[in-house]
């Protein structure tokens, strides 16, 4: 039998899901309308919107993580879930760095 929803869900938890699709929404309409452009001609201002759309997309995805990995353990397990979430946000952080450094290297001029 499927368990019911807790009552004393995380007050962050809608906040950080409404960013996350919202951020998304606007980074996919964002990559649509960029790969619109027939010449491939753009200000390159432009591609700070699907960059900060991806890093809050990021940001929202471990903000959930951590709400469902860390925040819910206790005792020593507490300690094991804190570095192993640690690791994987800066991974994943030092990714999308990286990505976005060399998407504005690649730029011409």
């Amino acid at each position: 039998m499927p368990e019911r929803p807790s009552q004393h869900t995380h007050p962050w938890r809608k906040p950080l899901l409404a960013a996350e699709f919202i951020a998304l929404a606007i980074l996919i309409a964002s990559m649509a309308l960029l790969g619109r452009s027939g010449d491939g001609q753009f200000h390159t201002g432009w591609l700070l919107v699907p960059a900060i759309a991806s890093l809050v997309v990021f940001a929202s995805f471990l903000g959930l993580m951590h709400l469902r990995w860390v925040a819910t353990t206790e005792g020593r397990q507490s300690r094991v879930h804190k570095l192993l979430f640690g690791l994987l946000a800066l991974t994943m952080l030092s990714v999308w760095a990286f990505a976005i450094a060399q998407t504005w290297q690649s730029l011409p001029g």
